[in-house]
């Protein structure tokens, strides 16, 4: 792609993002999910191959119809009640119809069929990009408008992306569709929690973000993009797969390694609540996504691949880690002593 037309698509994201998550008036964040809606289709279909455009066709439907719904819906709210506020949703309809729509642009169970489909015809950079950039504007509006949703639906949601994330992740061999469903999967985690404790939804997000980007810039070093490829990366750069297996478990949320903490809180608020069912139900739910969490990084690290010319490293790698790669790795791994101060953060 041209580097003119990449930098002008970039700072349209920016642009588009910006304008959501700083508006209070509906319009203006309908505005600006669209312009990151058109901002990334050409970064989807660049590759110009057929799944490209075929991942670029399905966003956009989807996402023109989800932005229809939230249209809709605060036209709805306004015409009940007169306000145009993000934080004034009071109309039980429009309440329905935004969750509705949110949950279409996050991809939350039963919306979620999209999903792991555009992210498999993209490349490793836009799918980082649909997993964390395109998720915080619509996380942003489920935040704002936290108070006025309703809590049986959304936790309904949650437990079914959780489970769904989980389960359909099992029988996965592309890489980028075993990390759609753990996205689908952490977005349950962050929706369980959100009408009782929302900051904490956002801290999950950031998290969460931070740990996907470490694992995306890892495999775009060592150019894999399937498990059978993955057991030949330790050949590549052995340091960088080894702190590879460490993000992968982080994203599982093992105890000692940052991804821990989220879940601890959310498990912890969710007791608070008095919803030790629930916090029970999730957490189990969360060994299915372990499994393959741990089998991708028992590929990364242990397998062998069947050509025993892959056994020799190779000393001349196509690509070098960057500073930011070994940032990002370091952060999604060493984070949890710094929770304190990650917790005091407004």
């Amino acid at each position: 792609m041209n580097p003119q037309a990449k930098l002008i698509f970039s700072m349209s994201l920016l642009l588009g993002t910006t304008i959501t998550i700083s508006s209070n008036h509906w319009i203006m964040a309908w505005t600006g999910l669209e312009i990151n809606t058109l901002a990334i289709l050409p970064l989807i279909s660049k590759s110009h191959h057929p799944r490209a455009v075929e991942a670029s066709t399905k966003y956009f439907l989807v996402q023109a119809t989800a932005s229809t719904l939230l249209l809709f819906s605060s036209m709805m709210n306004a015409w009940y009640t007169g306000q145009w506020d993000i934080t004034q949703l009071t109309h039980p309809l429009s309440c329905m119809l935004l969750t509705t729509a949110i949950s279409m642009k996050l991809g939350l169970v039963p919306f979620h069929f999209w999903f792991p489909e555009v992210l498999q015809g993209s490349s490793l950079m836009t799918s980082l990009l649909l997993a964390t950039v395109m998720k915080f504007p619509p996380t942003i509006l489920l935040f704002l408008t936290s108070p006025s949703l309703n809590p049986a639906l959304l936790c309904a949601m949650a437990i079914a992306s959780a489970a769904l994330g989980g389960w359909m992740g099992l029988n996965q061999t592309q890489i980028r569709k075993i990390m759609a469903f753990s996205s689908i999967s952490h977005l349950g985690w962050m929706t369980i929690i959100l009408i009782y404790n929302p900051k904490l939804t956002l801290m999950t997000f950031y998290l969460y973000s931070l740990t996907t980007a470490a694992i995306f810039f890892t495999l775009d070093v060592t150019n894999t993009l399937k498990l059978s490829t993955m057991m030949a990366a330790w050949s590549k750069i052995p340091t960088l797969t080894a702190t590879l297996m460490l993000a992968l478990l982080s994203l599982a949320g093992l105890p000692p390694l940052t991804g821990f903490l989220p879940k601890w809180l959310i498990i912890q608020e969710l007791t608070k609540q008095e919803l030790t069912a629930t916090a029970t139900i999730i957490a189990l739910l969360s060994l299915l996504g372990l499994f393959f969490y741990l089998r991708l990084a028992y590929c990364a690290t242990i397998t062998l691949p069947p050509n025993p010319a892959n056994h020799m490293k190779q000393w001349h790698t196509n690509k070098s880690i960057n500073m930011l790669t070994s940032t990002l790795i370091m952060l999604s791994i060493m984070l949890l002593p710094m929770s304190p101060t990650i917790l005091t953060i407004p």
